[in-house]
Parts: C-alpha cells; structure tokens; sequence
C-alpha cells in the first residue's frame, strides 16, 4: 500500500509539472454554477439516560394480577434474598436494608395458602422511569466435555490471579492485569484468551467438546458439563475479563444476515455451524470472556450468592431494582406473566425495566428461553413507605 501512495504521488507531481509548462487556454464556455450544498439538519440534542432509579423516577401503582402458584414459587426465592436486603446497600437508591427487616421477618411467618395476600398487601408496587418493560431469558444449559484434554476440546478457565482491579492511565478503574511496565492495562480479549495467551498456567477448570457451546454457556453464566462417562460438573460464573459484551445477535441482525425476527438463539447457532470460520470471527467480536468455578450445591448461583430460582429468578440492574426485591411482569409473551425476584445480574442487563428471566434446565427451558425478547409492563415491590422516601432523595438530588 505503502509503495502504490508514492507511485501515485509521483505521477501527480509529474502532471503538475507538465502543466506548469505550457500556457493554459481558458474554456470556451464557463462552467456551469456549483449547486448550492445543503447543510445537514442539527438534530437537538438527547437529554442523558439516568443513571440510577432515582434520576429515571418513581411512581405509586396499583397492585396487579398474578396466580397463586406464581405466589407460591416467587415467597422461597424472596426469602432466599433476605439476609442480603437486609444486608446490603441498595445500589439504586430506593431503600434502606433497614426498610426491609419487617417485611423479610413476616415472609418467614407466612403460611401455605397465604403468598398471594403477602406480595399484594404487604407492599407497594412501583414503576420506575417510563420505558417500557424488556425481558428475555436465560437458562441453565448443559455442554458436552471433559476432565482431562481431548484433541479438539477447548479449555473452560478459572480465574486467572493476573485479573485485578486497577486504574488505568486514563484514569479508568476497573477489570485489568499489570504489565511488564508495571502499568494497569486492559486485561486480555476474547480471541487472545482462545488463542492460548493465558494457557500452561493450571488455570484450566475443564474442556469444552463444542467452541460454539462454550460461548453460550458464557452467555447464560452457568450450565452443566457432561463427562464422557456421564458424570456431571456444575459450573457458574466467577469473573470476566473487564472487556465489553457485544450481542452478536444485534450484529448478525444490523448486518442483515438474519431477517428480522431470526435473531434467535436456534436461528444464530445454525448460522455459526453452517459457517465455522465465520462463526468464530463472529463471536471475537464480542470482547467479553467468562472464567468460572465448580459448583457443589443445589443449582447455579446468582448474583446475591444464592441459587437462582426457576421461573422465578431474574436478573436486573442493581442500579434501578434492589437486588432481592419481588418483581411483576405482564409482557407480550405469557410465559413470563407474574411475579419474579431480582437475585441476578448480566452483562447486558443495563438500565430501567431490562429484565432477564431465568427458566432452568432442559429442553423446554432451552427453547423458552432462547426465544424471549418480550416487551409490557414491569413494577417493583418495595417495603411501605419506600417511595416516599426515594421521592425525598430524589427531590435532594435536584436541588
């Protein structure tokens, strides 16, 4: 390239020179008029997006409609939160662990039969900003592998101990390794990490029979690998490695690939294994990688270290729903009507009414929840008096 830009200045030069040397006879008529060019419009310009669920707003609304099984399912996920409502600071600015203490030792005390009077009367129910609700759904998906290498099978990592908090030069913290330097760097991509840049460093928790597996695994956070003498190993999420999660969906979507409403997990899968070396690309573009640990107890872990709860956990964004709070849903996909309990997180769970629903394991959890992306109507239920008072912080907040 280097070499063709030197040609074709030459040549340039070489013209202008030739030019140079002769007179210039004028046209014999004059050029027609340049037409006038058109500014582009200024669009104005669009107000920031809150950043927590103070700066989106709340609002009072009335208790809505749910079943008694719903109920029933969302009490033991509830009580499963409480020590950490009761624990934890609310990241989004809506309560107070003290808030909670009353309504988590009454969801101790409640009997069968009365879970349906205790979320509706025991709680107000609010909307925060005035987007509308978005959902879709993960699940607890199992992979083909192994304990020990097998030709073609792809390491799945712990955590490696060069993955650290630190502040960058440009004054960023966040996920990154020291260097040789002695400086804070970002830490490795997606394709260094399965090239082998953090390899031979016993950091290898098992192997993956499938890449394209793995990396769906990766997106759901926690799954099951099945040995080939048909054991099994749990696995959850233990880290990541500070670098930005792409939906490659959008992408194949935005680049037209997919029509419209083929952006689904079974639409993408069979596109990625129909072109293997495009599929690979494809997924390196989503920067962000998983490490993971071994799970031992009753089911993959949440966000607030408890199991998660199927068709009844969702993942939400601690800076607009209190972690551990009960959640209602009414979206255009029925399977998720209902109540819900925000026990987990995602890395693509960003923002005011972004819900992820979680739906177990198998096959009907695969397809359900390969398939959602439901849009409705979603409100939060806080301890009484709770909005009064983020009403209050918010009014500070403006001042």
């Amino acid at each position: 390239m280097r070499l063709r830009s030197s040609f074709v200045a030459l040549a340039g030069a070489a013209l202008l020179a030739a030019c140079a040397s002769r007179p210039v006879t004028p046209p014999a008529t004059p050029l027609p008029p340049t037409a006038p060019v058109t500014p582009a419009p200024q669009l104005p310009p669009q107000p920031p997006k809150p950043r927590t669920a103070l700066e989106a707003g709340v609002s009072l609304a009335a208790p809505r409609t749910f079943t008694a099984e719903q109920a029933a399912r969302a009490l033991p996920a509830f009580r499963l939160s409480c020590p950490a409502l009761t624990r934890r600071a609310d990241g989004s600015g809506l309560t107070s662990p003290a808030a909670w203490q009353p309504v988590c030792a009454e969801a101790a005390l409640v009997q069968p039969g009365g879970e349906a009077a205790f979320f509706r009367d025991r709680f107000e129910w609010v909307r925060v900003g005035a987007e509308p609700a978005f959902a879709t759904g993960y699940y607890e998906p199992e992979i083909a592998g192994s304990r020990v290498p097998l030709p073609g099978y792809m390491p799945i990592y712990r955590t490696p101990t060069d993955l650290i908090r630190c502040t960058r030069a440009d004054g960023q913290t966040g996920r990154g390794r020291i260097d040789e330097a002695g400086q804070c760097v970002l830490y490795y991509t997606r394709a260094e990490i399965e090239d082998g840049i953090i390899g031979g460093r016993s950091l290898e928790l098992a192997w993956a029979a499938d890449p394209v597996d793995l990396f769906f695994l990766e997106i759901q956070g926690s799954g099951r690998v099945r040995m080939p003498d048909g054991s099994v190993m749990r696995i959850g999420y233990d880290n990541q490695n500070g670098r930005e999660y792409v939906a490659i969906g959008r992408l194949l979507r935005d680049r037209n690939i997919l029509p419209p409403g083929g952006a689904n997990m079974g639409a993408i899968r069979a596109w990625m294994r129909s072109q293997p070396d495009g599929g690979k690309s494809l997924m390196r573009e989503n920067l962000s990688y998983i490490f993971f640990r071994e799970l031992t107890g009753p089911g993959p872990l949440g966000a607030l270290n408890v199991p998660v709860t199927p068709r009844g956990t969702v993942a939400a964004d601690p800076l607009f729903v209190p972690l551990g709070a009960p959640i209602w849903l009414d979206v255009d996909r029925s399977e998720a009507d209902g109540l819900w309990v925000a026990q987990d997180t995602g890395g693509a769970i960003k923002g005011a009414n972004r819900f992820d629903t979680f739906w177990g394991a198998g096959p009907e959890a695969t397809t359900i929840a390969g398939g959602m992306a439901a849009k409705g109507e979603a409100l939060i239920l806080l301890p009484r008096g709770a909005v009064a008072m983020a009403q209050a912080a918010r009014a500070q907040v403006i001042r």
